[in-house]
């Protein structure tokens, strides 16, 4: 602490010179953690009078507290670890004793630090063996955002029991989670904990923040789901005009009324905007006057990330309540006391009058941050290119070894065990499995999956006013839907519905936009065309025109627009089937075929039904400025006194751009009308059945809403119960065989009784019959034993007698490694030779005694004793 009296003494002496100059300037004088409120300096009789009146000062403490204390957890059923300190960690609290009585001293302005609070089972543990760094074995929890937002979807939030001080307690992350409830402390340690675990340089902050960051007050900020990314447009290049391209027609509407028009929208904008503005201010007015009596020394806690790890490109803070990122200038943070990581503990000796906007986190630098600890990771004061040269970096590495030999102190090891998240929690997040979280203008509730029994996990809630009386729209989110259902956004102003869904529905459907389930009403369906065999991109339909999409056809078809009649009454439970819509006109778009010339490739079709013309547009060459046009005059094969009418040249007008190339003879014409009165006919049914695919999506739509199937994985055998069903059967049956196995003993007469009929009664002579038999069975079964280990035993010998030969006769050629082969395989072979000849031994030994064994069971086997009596 010598270090430390030293250089708060330099710095004491560099802030009354820079206080005289600023006292020369007329600006005023601010220490060291204190945050600019008032324009007069600060005494020590205007703090002490501060703190008497804040004593005073009556706060509404919010009446959620935690549900779990010390007297609710079973301490008992805690680990070592948690109710006691190894001999390490008592000496780590007395250096961090001693390193807060000398703060304290040298810094009495300072409030004291949050070094060793008491955990669960009251026993003072240091803030940085509380943080257990942990990998955790989910692939979503490996990235900064994704581990602050579980954290804060799975914790409840908890007010500190003093909003001026830290909390006396800090529990640890496995208790936290057990009871998913806690402080901003205990957020903190469990998010610093899983990002270390995940590779980042994060550290748990004691600060000062905002009211609406302590108690997580959300109704001022905008919800992040609210705002619309921008996109990106891509500018289309422009296609340079021809040299010889016809003018476009001339415009012929009136700028005058255009500017008019114009000005009008303009004028209502603005004045709908001036309204939202005077709103605003009106609203900011009253959260004006009502100003917090405790701004800046609210304590909070939050993450720090610095940069260089995991490609952080700069530093940045994490509220654990929200987690939402922030920048190090932002306002919500007032001040830092201290800061702390796995492995050392960091006191903050900048200035914070301007919150943490001027400070660097360069924690190598003892002059901004006094480290606890010798030995830590950081480097030390950046230095220049020219001081890094004129160093010796020998001298200098052999002097800090010298001085971490003996000053460095290792942090021990964690005493929390380790951080585990069962699957069950890791899909239920929320606590009970729910969460809402009140925005501006905005409401956002969250499920777990399968809480619902329609899969909603998320609904956001967006109102007119900031009062949340009239709804706006609603977006809802699904899961493990059975249809596909991803999102169903509805806009309650329009009463326009879209349903949006994932690859996999029957129909292939992706967006489904409405504002009636009725059919013939105005609605938009698109679809993944790459799951369709007819390419179908999206279909609009109105009540009297339906119009579909293409992509990828074998016929270059890309547009169909069908329009209808008037329906004919009739009476019909179903009239959309049984009597469709008259179709008056279809018009079909093709691309253009390469393989075709332009002048004989269709661009446009249009089938005049109900005045009995087809009218037809070829594609234009590329050297041309019009197109070949020809029109057809539909009429019956007969006439009204059943003679054939001949095709006539009347029949068909033509516009041809090269006359001279394509003259087309009356049977050319006529086959050609055949052709198309047969395409027509197969437009009108394909039209037809998109009536019906209409009529059956919106029947499917409606059973899908009614039912709410929700798919269940085949591996989550807890949901799936077939797979439960089948999985208890099976063990099910495993058991009974086991102890069918356990309680039935060996029936050595089953396989002898089972050649005697089932139905009859055992005889004595059948009875004598199965003894014997079972007898020389078992006596047969002795000798083969015997002669088994009798053939075993002579092969050993004979193999042993024939390397003895071989290595008689090579005995002079042999080399040492030979030898040593040989004399093992001599060793190996005579130590099997022995254990056959013990075997046999014993076999010979035993086998009399197990045959009248066997005899004397079968004199007393029930099933035979009856028998044995009378023979004897």
């Amino acid at each position: 602490m010598e270090v430390l009296k030293e250089k708060v003494e330099e710095e004491e002496e560099a802030e009354r010179e820079e206080a005289a100059v600023r006292a020369e300037r007329g600006e005023k004088v601010v220490r060291p953690m204190e945050v600019r409120r008032e324009e007069a300096p600060m005494t020590q009789e205007m703090l002490r009078d501060l703190e008497r009146k804040l004593s005073d000062t009556e706060m509404a403490i919010p009446e959620k507290l935690s549900t779990f204390t010390k007297d609710t957890i079973a301490i008992s059923k805690l680990p070592l670890s948690y109710q006691s300190n190894t001999l390490k960690e008592e000496h780590l609290l007395q250096v961090a004793d001693s390193f807060s009585r000398q703060y304290s001293h040298l810094c009495p302005d300072r409030v004291p630090l949050f070094l060793h609070p008491l955990n669960e089972c009251e026993v003072p543990k240091f803030v940085s063996t509380t943080i257990r760094p942990t990998l955790m074995p989910y692939p979503e929890l490996y990235n900064w955002d994704s581990c602050a937002q579980f954290v804060s979807d799975f914790l409840s939030m908890v007010p500190l029991p003093d909003p001026l001080k830290p909390p006396s307690h800090l529990y640890s992350p496995t208790t936290v989670l057990k009871y998913q409830e806690g402080n901003c402390f205990d957020f903190s340690t469990l998010l610093c904990s899983m990002l270390l675990g995940a590779g980042y340089d994060a550290y748990c902050v004691n600060g000062y923040g905002s009211q609406d960051m302590c108690q997580m007050d959300l109704t001022r900020d905008v919800c992040p789901l609210t705002v619309k990314h921008q996109e990106v447009v891509q500018e289309e290049e422009k296609v340079p005009p021809k040299k010889y391209a016809v003018k476009p027609p001339r415009d012929l509407t009136s700028r005058f009324q255009q500017e008019q028009e114009t000005k009008k929208q303009e004028e209502i904008k603005a004045e709908e905007e001036r309204r939202l503005r005077e709103e605003e201010e009106r609203l900011l007015d009253v959260e004006k006057a009502k100003t917090d009596p405790l701004h800046g020394l609210r304590v909070h806690s939050w993450v720090l990330v610095l940069s260089g790890k995991r490609e952080v490109p700069e530093s940045f803070f994490i509220d654990p309540f929200t987690a939402h990122s922030y920048s190090t200038q932002d306002d919500h943070f007032l001040g830092i006391e201290s800061l702390w990581n796995h492995k050392n503990y960091w006191v903050n000796m900048q200035d914070c009058w301007n919150c943490c906007k001027d400070l660097v986190f360069d924690l190598g630098d003892p002059v901004r941050w006094e480290y606890l600890l010798l030995g830590t990771e950081k480097s030390h004061l950046s230095l220049t290119e020219e001081e890094e040269d004129g160093l010796n970096d020998d001298d200098d590495v052999e002097n800090l070894g010298k001085e971490d030999e003996d000053k460095s102190f290792d942090m021990p090891p964690s005493w929390v065990e380790q951080i585990e998240i069962s699957p069950e929690a890791f899909e239920t997040r929320c606590p009970n499995g729910k969460k809402v979280i009140q925005y501006k203008r905005a409401k956002l509730e969250k499920w777990a999956p399968y809480l619902n029994s329609n899969g909603l996990v998320c609904r956001l809630t967006t109102y007119e006013d900031l009062e949340c009386t009239k709804t706006l729209e609603i977006k809802e989110w699904f899961q493990n839907r059975e249809d596909m259902l991803e999102l169903k956004h509805i806009d309650k102003s329009t009463g326009l519905n879209v349903d949006y869904f994932k690859p996999g529905h029957p129909q292939a459907l992706r967006v489904h936009s409405y504002k009636s389930m009725q059919p013939e009403t105005d609605r938009i369906m698109e679809f993944y065309d790459r799951a369709r065999v007819d390419g179908l991109v999206k279909r609009e339909e109105t009540s009297k025109t339906m119009t579909e999409y293409y992509r990828g056809r074998s016929d270059f078809l890309f547009y169909r627009h069908v329009s209808f009649g008037d329906r004919v009454k009739k009476l019909s439970l179903n009239s959309a089937e049984s009597n469709p819509r008259p179709i008056v006109k279809i018009t079909e778009r093709f691309a253009r075929n390469p393989e075709q010339p332009a002048d004989e490739d269709v661009a446009e079709r249009v089938f005049l039904i109900s005045e009995e013309r087809i009218q037809l547009r070829y594609h234009c060459r590329d050297d041309h400025i019009t197109a070949s046009k020809r029109e057809f005059l539909r009429r019956s094969e007969v006439d009204n006194k059943g003679n054939k009418i001949v095709m006539t040249p009347d029949m068909c007008i033509s516009f041809e751009v090269e006359p001279m190339e394509h003259t087309k003879k009356l049977l050319c014409q006529y086959e050609a009308m055949m052709k198309l009165k047969n395409e027509e006919k197969l437009s009108r049914h394909q039209a037809w059945e998109s009536e019906l695919e209409v009529l059956e999506i919106l029947k499917l739509r409606e059973e899908e809403e009614e039912e709410h199937r929700l798919t269940i994985s085949i591996y989550d055998t807890k949901r799936n119960e077939k797979s439960k069903e089948y999985r208890e059967a099976m063990e099910r049956v495993m058991h009974e065989e086991h102890l069918r196995q356990v309680e039935a003993p060996l029936d050595y007469l089953a396989p002898f009784l089972a050649q005697l009929p089932p139905s009859e009664k055992m005889t004595r002579w059948q009875a004598m019959r199965v003894k014997d038999e079972c007898l020389s069975d078992f006596k047969q079964r002795l000798i083969d034993k015997a002669n088994l280990i009798q053939a075993r035993f002579e092969k050993e010998t004979q193999e042993l007698q024939k390397k003895q030969q071989w290595y008689q006769e090579n005995q002079v050629t042999l080399t040492v490694e030979d030898e040593d082969l040989y004399l093992s395989y001599c060793s190996q072979a005579m130590f099997r030779i022995r254990i056959l000849e013990q075997r046999l031994n014993r076999h010979k030994e035993l086998a009399p005694l197990k045959y009248l064994a066997l005899e004397e069971k079968l004199y007393k086997d029930p099933r035979l004793v009856e028998f044995m009596k009378v023979f004897v």
